[in-house]
């Protein structure tokens, strides 16, 4: 689909003016509510509802299946960001007040450093369709870490070579200052931890893009497909945290279903690229992605819920602790 310049800038006006509307409406640093993420989460669900349905009725019923396939996929993969996310702030024992705020300029922060890695991206699959071997590949791999357990779970967060130059070079105070994340005394200015977290949340989310963004390009070769279904993906994962951090450890199978979903995306891949050597192999629709998507997320968390609830005991972790290893499966980064 050829989208025009100004296509591209309203669309990222209108993310950044829903983006202001959140922040507003959040900007008095407060304990979230499940009453007020659940209210939050479907506003993004629904708004990423309206922009499909929008592409729809223009005409773009294939970029619109795509679109809905690529944010159900960026949502179920963003799952697994938020074990690692709850990892960060208990690491750095982020006040529950302040939350809100870290999740929402991390997320930014992500969605820009996504913003670019998408458009290398693009660039490359224009160019060089093998390239589809490698990203298949590389989803195939994770897959298959996934179910046999190759990625280690994470039991408490490892600082990247980023964060701990940050940490070592800039000069800090002890304790959080509200929502400042500079301040300045005694002549200096001084780094809060709030600033190290915003960025441990940026930056971490960019290691799992690693998997995600090949998966999208998976089902579309389109950029202003693949950036709006991450955005919304993205911008709703603030209220995910909230409202499903206590389910995490209870979502057992999840693995087993990123697994399927990565493995199948990283088949399809295969045969998107096999044109290129001279074999034309048949094409997976996005209806059938979709489906295929759609259901196996369904089976996992159903599976979770049930049988898994009936094999671990009742978990006594609140919804914002570190959640413990179980059996069913390690995590991986996705």
């Amino acid at each position: 689909m050829h989208v025009p310049v100004w296509i591209w800038a309203a669309t990222v006006a209108g993310l950044l003016i829903l983006i202001a509307v959140d922040f507003l409406v959040g900007r008095k640093p407060h304990e979230v509510s499940l009453r007020e993420a659940a209210w939050w989460g479907v506003f993004w669900v629904a708004a990423a509802a309206l922009f499909g349905g929008g592409l729809a009725w223009l005409g773009h019923g294939e970029e619109a299946g795509a679109f809905f396939a690529g944010f159900v996929t960026e949502k179920s993969l963003s799952v697994d960001n938020l074990f690692v996310f709850v990892l960060i702030m208990t690491r750095f024992a982020v006040p529950p007040e302040l939350r809100q705020r870290v999740l929402l300029i991390g997320v930014m922060l992500a969605l820009l450093l996504r913003s670019i890695f998408i458009a290398l991206g693009a660039a490359v699959v224009a160019s060089f369709t093998w390239v589809f071997f490698i990203f298949g590949a590389v989803l195939v791999y994770t897959a298959w870490k996934l179910v046999t357990g190759g990625g280690e779970s994470e039991e408490e967060f490892h600082e990247n070579r980023l964060l701990r130059r940050i940490r070592r070079t800039v000069p800090s105070t002890d304790d959080y200052r509200g929502t400042r994340m500079f301040v300045h005394e005694g002549g200096r200015r001084l780094m809060t931890p709030l600033f190290v977290v915003v960025v441990a949340i940026g930056t971490t989310d960019l290691l799992f893009a690693l998997d995600s963004i090949p998966a999208i390009f998976g089902l579309t070769k389109d950029p202003y497909i693949v950036f709006t279904a991450n955005a919304f993906a993205l911008m709703g994962l603030r209220q995910l945290y909230f409202l499903i951090g206590g389910l995490l450890d209870r979502l057992v199978y999840l693995s087993y279903g990123l697994a399927a979903i990565l493995g199948f995306i990283g088949v399809k891949l295969f045969l998107e690229a096999m044109p290129s050597v001279g074999v034309h192999p048949p094409h997976i629709s996005t209806g059938l992605s979709l489906a295929v998507i759609g259901g196996v997320l369904a089976v996992t968390t159903v599976a979770s819920l049930t049988i898994g609830r009936r094999r671990q005991p009742a978990s006594t972790h609140s919804d914002l602790e570190p959640p413990a290893p179980t059996d069913e499966g390690t995590r991986s980064s996705g």
